[in-house]
């Protein structure tokens, strides 16, 4: 199973006239390439999943394997729902569309059990059993924590769920999954606390950063797993002030703001129930923004 580590991205999806822009994200996967990150993740929570329809996400999926064909990069999908049965359609058709991996959110609001989700996530899994498969555990938005012996549990059972995206905020949890499972590829998904995840013995991260900063979280990623942490801890802490602005209003709505102040897209939109940020916060990001150098915009 040729599976998906290192630095990868949790892409925004750029809109234009409330339609997904094709030509722009074709080239935001394009400069993601040329910025050395290992692979890209259409159609995630940043994407705004959970607002595009099933052909937009088809699309997405498409236009990342087409421009990554060829190249290092490689395409980590999402496919998640808080019903089984669509995420294992979304599954299927990440698998369609030719996707390396896939990654599938923790099912929000239905607050499932453990056991739910472990039946949860077996049944997706073993409807794509050739395609590596991760979880993705992030509470503070799902309201629902994979605990440590589910994802053992799952990890043990079905052969192809290789890792998971731990976005807890908690070092211990991560500590725990690879002192039990040390095979397990955890990755980070929490930008402020990536160099501290690959020290415990991380495999990677997915960053929402990384959208704007490509180069410096490769280069983040690249020396932490080839064992110079003082250098990744350097750009960790080089990247913090950013990392904390782009969280001051519910993700993506700071990120794609970046983008757009950045001109890295044409049009700043998002759709319902998101919104543009306040002044007070745009005023706060463009000041930090100004201590970087912005790739390819």
């Amino acid at each position: 199973m040729n599976i998906v580590t290192g630095s990868t991205t949790a892409l925004i999806t750029p809109f234009k006239n409330g339609k997904l822009d094709e030509q722009k994200y074709a080239q935001l996967v394009q400069r993601q390439i040329n910025n050395g990150i290992d692979a890209v993740c259409p159609v995630g929570t940043t994407g705004e999943s959970a607002t595009l329809t099933y052909d937009e996400d088809r699309r997405c999926m498409e236009i990342a394997v087409e421009v990554c064909r060829g190249t290092n990069t490689k395409v980590l999908a999402g496919a998640g729902s808080n019903s089984t049965a669509e995420a294992i359609e979304a599954a299927k058709m990440a698998q369609m569309c030719g996707v390396d991996a896939i990654f599938s959110v923790a099912p929000y609001y239905n607050k499932p059990s453990q056991e739910g989700l472990y039946q949860h996530y077996k049944a997706i899994a073993l409807s794509v059993p050739e395609v590596p498969f991760m979880l993705y555990n992030v509470p503070g938005r799902t309201v629902v924590d994979i605990s440590a012996d589910t994802v053992i549990r799952l990890f043990d059972d079905v052969k192809n769920i290789y890792g998971i995206k731990e976005a807890t905020g908690s070092i211990e949890r991560t500590i725990e999954l690879l002192s039990r499972r040390p095979e397990l590829k955890v990755f980070s998904g929490d930008d402020a606390i990536d160099y501290a995840i690959l020290a415990c013995g991380g495999a990677g991260i997915t960053s929402v950063t990384s959208n704007l900063l490509p180069d410096l979280k490769s280069q983040l990623v690249t020396k932490a797993l080839s064992g110079d942490f003082s250098g990744s801890k350097a750009i960790n802490d080089i990247l913090y002030p950013i990392n904390k602005v782009l969280f001051l209003e519910s993700n993506p709505v700071m990120i794609k703001a970046a983008m757009y102040i950045a001109g890295l897209i044409d049009t700043l939109e998002y759709r319902l129930p998101l919104v543009t940020p306040s002044n007070d916060n745009l005023k706060r990001l463009e000041e930090v923004m100004k201590n970087y150098t912005i790739t390819g915009a």
